[in-house]
């Protein structure tokens, strides 16, 4: 079969994911899984078919399994406890009333590293109202702040399961992915909150809404250090780790190898769900079962489509596309910009962020060795070039778009106009941060 027909095949299985999983409304994992299927079967009939599945899914799982299923627990503690509230609260009455969007923006940016963005939203949105309802400042503004913060570092930073996947796919340093990928979510959450601000400067968005959510009382939350424990501490730990790997400290003290060991991602989540399991009120076995159950059970569907993304990007990759495309795009000149249009492109082509970087991953990690992108750097910066790519553009078939318009009780139309265009500034704000560092270091 000749490297045209296996192109057009894999451009065709791309069409057809598109189709399955914003048209038809069928499961990612669904969809991935059949799309992967079908192309093994017609573009690899002489190879093994069934040990490339099982090795894609595999392979992806044992890199990210315990990653997600940490920070699903970390989650869902901050989530049950009201820890997220604590922060957000504490932040307000430092910042003071009249900076209540970049308090609210700063609160839904900490929150945002271990909580998926939808939970997130659904959980801070109460706080939105009643921060607007105070401060005296148009929802629109807070609430469309909350939503791009979360949303900045949702698509750019593990352990949410977009960049978690494409980083297994990828090969990539976890770590620091971490610390990248929050440093460059700053840029990405700025533009918008600049963005948002500027928007919304006429009168059309001073109406206010009545608050319609309970959200807790002050005097009911947990203390907001130990709220913020699980959120930092890992943090910290991770950035050290990476540092002192990339510092190579083999012949050093006992003291400098161990803090190496607890700054890998999986020791320092592990570290971060432990502290995280001092803000419950009820500490005893049963209620630590219960946490682990509903983290584990919110766990298990991520793992299975990024395990089914893995999957599809080893077919594709079998299939030698990837390295014809590249070989093709080096000419070009394009690098670092070639992920990024095409995580761009299924991103608002079918909605979801996480299908859009697991099958950009899948479609360019062939492509490497040509775009010049093979170094650890390389796949670092093309990690958040995809990132970057998968914030454009949230709109009506983003699940996420509507979690933010109808838990802010904004209208869809002002939601396109403000939230969306948001999400396309963001993009294009990250991208440029990107390949301007890409200028320096690679």
């Amino acid at each position: 079969m000749s490297i045209l027909v296996i192109s057009f095949l894999v451009v065709l299985s791309i069409v057809l994911i598109v189709l399955l999983t914003s048209v038809t409304k069928l499961n990612a994992f669904a969809s991935l899984f059949i799309v992967s299927l079908l192309l093994a079967i017609t573009a690899l009939p002489e190879k093994g078919i069934v040990d490339i599945l099982k090795e894609g899914f595999g392979n992806t799982v044992a890199s990210i399994g315990f990653l997600v299923i940490f920070g699903a627990i970390i989650a869902t503690v901050l989530e049950k406890t009201s820890g997220a509230s604590s922060i957000a609260n504490y932040i307000l009455s430092r910042t003071g009333h009249r900076n209540a969007a970049s308090a609210m923006g700063i609160s839904g940016f900490i929150v945002g590293l271990p909580i998926f963005c939808d939970s997130g939203y659904i959980i801070m949105s109460g706080l939105a109202k009643r921060f607007s309802s105070k401060a005296k400042v148009a929802l629109t503004v807070i609430a469309f702040v909350l939503a791009t913060s979360l949303y900045s570092v949702h698509c750019l930073t593990p352990t949410h399961p977009g960049a978690l996947a494409a980083s297994g796919i990828l090969d990539a340093n976890i770590g620091m992915l971490i610390v990248l990928g929050t440093l460059f979510a700053i840029p990405a959450a700025l533009s918008a909150f600049l963005w948002i601000k500027w928007q919304t400067r006429s009168d059309l968005y001073k109406e206010r809404e009545e608050l319609h959510h309970e959200v807790p009382c002050e005097e009911q939350l947990p203390p907001v250090h130990l709220s913020l424990l699980p959120v930092v501490v890992p943090l910290l730990l991770i950035a050290t780790g990476s540092l002192l790997t990339v510092l190579d400290i083999s012949n050093s003290k006992m003291v400098l190898r161990g803090l190496a060991f607890i700054g890998q991602p999986i020791i320092s989540l592990m570290i971060g769900v432990l502290l995280s399991l001092l803000l419950l009120k009820n500490k005893g076995i049963k209620d630590i079962n219960r946490v682990l159950d509903s983290a584990i059970v919110k766990a298990g569907p991520i793992l299975v489509v990024t395990g089914a993304g893995g999957m599809f990007g080893l077919v594709i990759k079998e299939t030698g596309v990837g390295a014809y495309a590249g070989d093709f795009l080096l000419q070009t000149g394009l690098g670092l910009l070639v992920p990024f249009l095409i995580a761009s492109t299924l991103k608002t082509a079918q909605g979801s962020s996480t299908v859009a970087i697991i099958t950009t991953a899948s479609l360019v990690v062939p492509m490497l060795p040509t775009l010049g992108l093979y170094s650890e750097t390389g796949k670092l910066l093309t990690m958040l070039s995809m990132g970057a790519g998968s914030m454009m553009v949230s709109h009506a078939n983003d699940s996420y778009f509507w979690v933010v318009s109808r838990f802010s009780g904004i209208s869809p139309n002002i939601a396109l106009k403000v939230f969306s265009s948001a999400t396309a500034v963001m993009a294009v704000v990250t991208f440029l941060c990107v390949w301007l560092t890409s200028l320096f270091i690679l």
